[in-house]
C-alpha cells in the first residue's frame, strides 16, 4: 500500500535506500530554474531517466517546497510520485479521481 508523505528526511532516507537520486527534466532545467522534479533510478534497467539530469537534495527540496508537492510511495517497492499537496488532501476527503 502507497503512503504519502512530505518530510525530507523520509524522503531522502527511502530515495537512497533504493539507490534513487533527486533529479529534474532536463528540458524544464535552465540555470537557476529546477524546473519538473523527479526520482531518478539509474541503476534500474527499466527506469527511463534519459530525459532527467541529477540535481542536489538541496535544489530537490526547494522546488519541492515552493511548488507544495507530497511524494507518494511504496515503503517496500520502488514505485514512487510526485503529487501536488493539494491532490492529497482532496483524495483524503473522498475525490478519488483528483490529480496533479
Amino acid at each position: 500500500m502507497a503512503e504519502t508523505t512530505t518530510d525530507h528526511d523520509t524522503i531522502r532516507k527511502w530515495a537512497e535506500s533504493k539507490g534513487s537520486k533527486p533529479a529534474a527534466v532536463k528540458r524544464t532545467h535552465k540555470g537557476d530554474d529546477v524546473g519538473i522534479i523527479r526520482i531518478m533510478f539509474p541503476d534500474n534497467p527499466q527506469s527511463e531517466h534519459d530525459a532527467l539530469t541529477e540535481i542536489s537534495w538541496d535544489e530537490f527540496f526547494e522546488q519541492f517546497e515552493e511548488s507544495k508537492l507530497a511524494l507518494l510511495y511504496e515503503k517496500d517497492g520502488l514505485f514512487s510520485k510526485i503529487v501536488g499537496r493539494d491532490t492529497v488532501e482532496r483524495r483524503e476527503h473522498g475525490d478519488h479521481k483528483a490529480a496533479r
